[in-house]
């Protein structure tokens, strides 16, 4: 079965880099109703971490960010493909973008258990709706 697309938004907060911080961003995050479809956070530097928030709700994101004064970054489209785990499942939508010579910038894949996998990926801005538009057709 081919994989499932979603169209998706990106930004990232960054914070002190100390224990709670995440749990912090995401029980704020929850209590404003915000849907999560993906999360990360990692080291900036030595006292600082990047935490990134993809969701299909970026309004929700923009309120909680200014509700908490989280300097949010500037958001950014991705796509999140969710289908059957199995060899080569991230092959196709990267392929499908290969091969119309469109660049994936970024990506990170993840098997979600009981089956499924799931992969989040960006392309540049201005290739966003031609990549759209050739991964409808998977």
């Amino acid at each position: 079965m081919p994989p499932q697309f979603a169209r998706s938004t990106t930004a990232y907060v960054t914070v002190a880099s100390k224990p709670g911080e995440a749990a912090r961003i995401l029980e704020a995050l929850r209590d404003a109703n915000v849907n999560l479809l993906a999360f990360s956070g990692f080291p900036q530097g030595r006292n600082k971490a990047q935490v990134d928030v993809v969701t299909d709700n970026i309004d929700g994101l923009k309120a909680a960010a200014t509700r908490h004064k989280w300097k949010l970054s500037r958001t950014k489209r991705a796509f999140l493909a969710q289908g059957t785990d199995e060899v080569g499942a991230a092959i196709p939508p990267l392929a499908k973008l290969a091969g119309a010579k469109i660049n994936v910038i970024a990506a990170d894949a993840i098997a979600a258990g009981e089956g499924r996998f799931g992969l989040l990926f960006w392309v540049e801005s201005r290739d966003y709706n031609r990549a759209a538009k050739l991964l409808e057709a998977l």
